[in-house]
């Protein structure tokens, strides 16, 4: 596909790409089973990224207000220590800053800021996490 994927990531079973090529994943990220990366305008995941099942990445979109209704496409950045709840999803050009949270089935439409927790439909900041994160989000499933 022509991703670009760093040492001790991974991607498990059952998800889902539109396009090759646009996708760049650092060291230790883990992207869990079923999650629908639409990757037409393009990703960027950082190291120790954990995404849970189920998520949605969608960088393209339709511009309603266009009398062709044309397509838009804008990328998706998740920068390091970031972690994504199950069932949640972002919309194109959003960057989820170093370590913040978006809770499970959250809905993100603006970038977060650093440590940031965000949840609800759409996210809002909720609280704080912890700055001096130091882990690594890489780990094997048995049946992947």
């Amino acid at each position: 596909m022509g991703f670009t994927i760093g040492k001790g990531s991974s991607i498990h079973l059952g998800c889902k790409f539109n396009t090759p090529d646009t996708f760049w994943m650092g060291e230790n990220s883990t992207i869990n089973q079923f999650c629908r990366i639409d990757n037409r305008g393009g990703i960027v995941i950082g190291n120790n990224v954990s995404i849970s099942p189920y998520v949605k990445l969608m960088t393209a979109d339709h511009d309603m207000n266009h009398p062709q209704c044309v397509g838009r496409q804008s990328e998706i950045a998740l920068e390091d220590y970031v972690f994504i709840g199950a069932d949640a999803m972002l919309l194109g050009g959003v960057r989820m800053k170093k370590g913040s949270v978006l809770g499970a089935k959250s809905l993100l439409t603006k970038s977060t800021e650093p440590f940031g927790i965000y949840l609800g439909m759409p996210a809002v900041l909720k609280s704080q996490r912890i700055q001096n994160l130091d882990y690594n989000a890489s780990y094997d499933r048995l049946f992947n």
